[in-house]
């Protein structure tokens, strides 16, 4: 279960999705996560997704690894408590509007002056700065402006948004790598601590590639192609004879070749458009009847066996109940039993990424609002039994 981060305190103080995920890795990979919250409202993902005799799963992925404390810091005594508690800390996550932290005394310059060596990830929807900053800012919308939803879904359909949190998702990832670099520049470089000020919609600008490049130089505004490609074919999903589905990709020539050959026609492979992967995408209706029409012919199972004996590239479309069995999940690990303290064993992602000598590990699910309150705040930060009590008994604490 040892991690890199090993020795490391984080304090996370966001809500919704892309602060709590960037804790969570760091928390995999060995950091003591406290996960700071409203002592009676709490995180608000505590009410997303689905439940299990009243405990939401989500919740059990997302805080895993966290000890959790709750703490209202409008209140001045609250916020004296958490200045307390940032002296013990390398990093803190946020997720509030710009300025919030700074009127509960609790800024950037109060924090480093408990702690130097500090780094604060500021996660907003817009960024510290501009004429947005002060505006609601959510995953949705993210994907909204930053070209996603313009991109996606069928060229004669409407823009597409995805039904999971993919903006914050890979803000949360992206916000987990600003936070190693601002440690290892403190650490390894000698320098200090710091502010990150990340926001949700630059990190899946960045996701969608050369599509602003595009527009820039050559004035394309680039239109939905459906589950095709602009860059190459045949790439698009297929239904087999059993009534399951396939993708396939041929973003290297060799592997298109393949597939040509593989479903009876290499006379097509000998065609001068199909040199290039940017030429096949001009000719995809003609390649998906050819590919489309020997897929349907046969199972899936058949298919990807065929496929995998060519050397070309195919993946099965799974559910869950099917990706969770998949020999190559299994075999590395992908999806890990965890056991939980309120429902027992539960299969969830394992963490991100393989390390040979320090690989990180969950170590527990998401706990209940409160739950180390007072090992955190009465064993480790010496606040005496009878403070707690008048801050409980207040409602500052939980």
């Amino acid at each position: 279960m040892g991690g890199p981060l090993t020795g490391l305190r984080v304090l996370d103080v966001s809500t919704i999705l892309a602060g709590p995920l960037c804790a969570q890795i760091l928390g995999d990979y060995g950091a003591d996560v406290i996960k700071v919250e409203h002592p009676r409202y709490g995180d608000g993902m505590r009410g997303h997704g689905y439940e299990k005799d009243g405990h939401p799963l989500w919740w059990k992925m997302l805080s895993r690894n966290k000890r959790t404390v709750g703490l209202y810091l409008g209140d001045p005594d609250g916020a004296g408590v958490f200045l307390r508690l940032a002296e013990t800390a390398d990093v803190v996550i946020e997720k509030f509007r710009p300025g919030t932290l700074e009127r509960w005394g609790l800024g950037y310059d109060a924090l480093a002056q408990r702690s130097p060596g500090v780094v604060l990830l500021r996660m907003t929807g817009w960024g510290q700065e501009g004429p947005y900053r002060d505006r609601p800012g959510f995953g949705t919308l993210a994907e909204s402006m930053s070209g996603f939803a313009h991109l996606t879904g069928e060229p004669d359909g409407p823009p597409t948004l995805p039904s999971f949190g993919l903006a914050d998702s890979i803000a949360g990832m992206a916000a987990a790598a600003a936070v190693t670099m601002a440690l290892y520049h403190r650490d390894a470089r000698g320098g200090r601590g710091q502010q990150i000020d990340i926001d949700i919609i630059e990190p899946i600008m960045t996701a969608l590639g050369p599509h602003l490049l595009y527009y820039d130089q050559l004035g394309i505004d680039q239109r939905r192609d459906g589950n095709r490609s602009v860059n190459n074919a045949p790439r698009n999903t297929y239904r087999t004879a059993d009534d399951r589905w396939v993708a396939i990709s041929t973003s290297a020539n060799r592997i298109a070749e393949r597939v040509l050959r593989l479903v009876g026609h290499p006379e097509v492979v000998e065609q001068p458009w199909f040199a290039s992967g940017r030429q096949r995408a001009e000719h995809a209706d003609e390649l998906d009847a050819i590919v489309g029409g020997w897929i349907a012919a046969r199972t899936r199972d058949e298919v990807v066996a065929a496929f995998e004996e060519a050397g070309a590239a195919v993946a099965p479309i799974y559910a869950p109940s099917e990706l969770i069995d998949d020999p190559q999940i299994v075999a590395l690990d992908m999806v890990t039993t965890v056991d939980d303290e309120d429902l027992g064993p539960m299969r969830m992602q394992n963490v991100l990424f393989r390390m040979s000598d320090t690989p990180g590990g969950i170590r527990f699910t998401g706990r209940a609002l409160g739950a180390d309150t007072d090992t955190i705040l009465g064993e480790e930060l010496k606040i005496d039994a009878d403070r707690l009590t008048q801050l409980r008994d207040r409602g500052i604490i939980a």
